[in-house]
């Protein structure tokens, strides 16, 4: 598994913690998976490597323009993570979105050759809705599997639906035979502070990401499994980083 830096997300920090005042940059990950038998397998696919020369091209014109601002720098285009690793967009087999949002699923146009897999119940939340620009993802030759709920996908890789950030959210345990089990928490946590505040008001559904949070932590205790945030600045600065990976 290696980890997939793509630049940073200027955020209100009112998004993350309701009350708090000024803005923080939050780390942008992606993740590759090499499976046994050679396949590689994509897990979200970070903000549009288009920000690299317009930060404000998704959401210029738009309330949210003040809300996120995208900061990425040439090294940050996925194109370029991708090389490092000697690959390219038609190497990728599969993607798999968490979900849609623009910071996780900005550059599915690349992966022409690959297989989407979502679950059913976002695909058809996010369709023809601005708040998961369609123009990254629902775009015509994309090939969509989509899922229903839990189950195996891959040998070692499984997805456990977290709804509450967004319907249909989803969230992939990796199990790998040395590093041991990583959960990919997509945006159901953003955060260790989110669990250690215990605050999901600034989820989509409260109620429900509330109980999606609280089961990924309960299954990472159960395996000794390492939950990766999707927007943890001290998580990230620790993590290793591709080229190098997790075996």
């Amino acid at each position: 598994m290696f980890v997939i830096p793509l630049g940073v997300c200027g955020c209100r920090t009112d998004l993350a913690a309701p009350g708090a005042g000024g803005r923080v940059d939050l780390p942008v990950l992606a993740y590759l998976l090499r499976l046994d038998d050679g396949r590689n397998v994509m897990v979200d696919t970070g903000m549009s490597r288009l920000h690299v020369n317009d930060p404000l091209v998704t959401w210029r014109g738009t309330a949210l323009a003040d809300v996120l601002t995208p900061s990425m720098a040439p090294d940050d285009d996925l194109e370029h993570q991708l090389r490092l690793l000697d690959l390219g967009p038609d190497d990728i087999d599969f993607v798999v979105n968490t979900h849609l949002h623009f910071d996780h699923a900005g550059n599915n146009d690349l992966f022409t050759r690959a297989t989407f897999l979502v679950q059913r119940e976002h695909y058809a939340a996010a369709l023809g809705n601005p708040a998961f620009p369609n123009r990254y993802w629902n775009l015509p030759g994309l090939r969509f599997e989509l899922l229903d709920g839990d189950g195996p996908i891959f040998p070692g890789v499984e997805v456990v639906a977290t709804p509450g950030h967004a319907p249909g959210h989803q969230s992939v345990v990796v199990r790998l035979p040395e590093s041991g089990t990583f959960i990919i928490c997509g945006d159901a946590l953003h955060s260790q502070a989110g669990i250690d505040q215990g605050s999901w008001t600034a989820q989509a559904d409260p109620v429900a990401a509330r109980a999606s949070g609280r089961r990924l932590v309960e299954l990472a205790e159960a395996e000794s499994a390492i939950l990766l945030f999707a927007h943890d600045t001290q998580q990230a600065a620790g993590l290793v980083r591709s080229p190098h990976g997790y075996r």
